[in-house]
This record gives structure tokens, C-alpha cells and sequence, in this order.
């Protein structure tokens, strides 16, 4: 059987979870939109589908080869790569614009760096960095 042929309705379509990012993409091709909002809005699309964010784990987590792999990805093989892992990265208009982030999640969970323990970790070595910052006294939290 061919690998590349895959059950469309077996897959988790991420534009679903998206459709709020895509707006914003889009308001930003015709006015100024806050980095941090897309920030946000991506956040919430990754805790929506996997339960954890790109700030959950750290990149040195990932081997070189792996490293290697997401730099070389170009559209057509982050769609076949998502795919294989079970995940649908093209919307109504076409392959959805962060599609770059989602193959990182995707390529998080295979490895199995989507846990608490490695959420932990990450949180403390965020607000490490803020402590450390001048004039930072404390660092707020939500969780």
C-alpha cells in the first residue's frame, strides 16, 4: 500500500483549532497586528491540539539530525511529515501560514518531549531568565 495515501477524516485538521490565527495573519497583510497577539493566538492553537506550546520544552532537546530535518522542511514535506503523524496542516485557502511551528509540536510529541516533567524544566529555565533580569523582582505565572 502506498505510503502517501492517506484517510483525510483520520487525520486532526489543525485549521479547525486555527481559524482565529488565520484571521490575524490575514488583518496583518492590511494592518499593523502585535507580534505578541499571534504569539498568543499560536499558543492557544498548540494548547488546543496537543495540551502544550512551543515554550514547553527546549529546542536542545532535539538531536542534530532533528535539527537538521525541521530546517530543511519546505511545504510539501511538512504536509507529508504532519500526515504521517496524523495531522492535516492545509485549511480552505491552502497549507495554513505557521505551518513551520505545528511540524515542531508534531515533531515534540513523537519524540516524547510533550510531558510535565519536560514542561517543568522549561518554565523554570523561562523564569530563570526573567529573574536574572534587571530590575525584575518577581515573575507572575498562570497556571
Amino acid at each position: 500500500m502506498s505510503t502517501i495515501a492517506f484517510d483525510q477524516f483520520a487525520l486532526t485538521r489543525i485549521a479547525d483549532f486555527a481559524r482565529s490565527l488565520s484571521l490575524l495573519h490575514q488583518a496583518a497583510r492590511r494592518r499593523l497586528v502585535d507580534d505578541d497577539a499571534i504569539d498568543r493566538e499560536f499558543n492557544a492553537v498548540c494548547m488546543s491540539v496537543w495540551g502544550y506550546t512551543t515554550d514547553d520544552f527546549s529546542d536542545d532537546l532535539f538531536s542534530d539530525a532533528d535539527h537538521a530535518f525541521l530546517d530543511a522542511l519546505d511545504e510539501a514535506h511538512a504536509r507529508i511529515f504532519a500526515a504521517e503523524q496524523g495531522y492535516d496542516l492545509v485549511d480552505d485557502s491552502g497549507m495554513l501560514t505557521d505551518w513551520w511551528g505545528y511540524c515542531w509540536m508534531i515533531l515534540a510529541e513523537k519524540r516524547g518531549l510533550l510531558t510535565p516533567e519536560i514542561r517543568a524544566a522549561a518554565r523554570a529555565k523561562i523564569e530563570e531568565k526573567y529573574l536574572s533580569a534587571p530590575n525584575v523582582i518577581g515573575v507572575i505565572v498562570g497556571r
